[in-house]
C-alpha cells in the first residue's frame, strides 16, 4: 500500500496529488476500476480480443 509523508507548511491538497500520483503508479486504480461491476465472461472475453486485436495493428504499422 503506497503510503505518503506530509512534510512540514505542506497544503493538503498537495500532498492528496502526490498520494493520487503514488497510487496511480502502483495500478491501485486501474484495478478499483476493474472490480467495480461484475464482468460477464462473454464481456472479459470480448475485452481481450479487442485489446489484442489493437496491440496487433499497433505492431504492424
Amino acid at each position: 500500500m503506497p503510503g505518503v509523508i506530509v512534510r512540514d507548511k505542506e497544503p493538503f491538497e498537495k500532498a492528496l496529488r502526490r498520494f493520487k500520483k503514488t497510487c496511480e503508479k502502483a495500478g491501485i486504480i486501474s484495478e478499483m476500476k476493474k472490480h467495480q461491476h461484475f464482468e460477464k465472461p462473454s464481456e472479459r472475453k470480448k475485452r481481450k480480443l479487442n485489446s489484442a486485436r489493437r496491440k496487433r495493428e499497433k505492431f504492424d504499422e
